[in-house]
């Protein structure tokens, strides 16, 4: 990933956050810091997982 292309997701982010907030709905992300460092701790487990290069098939030994 680019930086470019974070810095343009978070900006997107910052203009969608003060849409929701400037109408008065409720975001569709936790609207608490541990929530949102729990959906951070979810990513870095998937990428530490991709990067230890380990998993199991879930479908495959289900037969499916």
């Amino acid at each position: 990933m680019s930086w470019t292309i974070g810095l343009l997701a978070l900006l997107t982010g910052l203009i969608a956050g003060g849409v929701f907030a400037f109408v008065g709905v409720p975001i569709p992300a936790p609207p608490e810091l541990p929530g949102v460092l729990g959906i951070v701790g979810i990513f870095l487990g998937y990428q530490l997982v991709q990067y230890a290069d380990v998993g199991v098939d879930l479908l495959d030994m289900l037969g499916i």
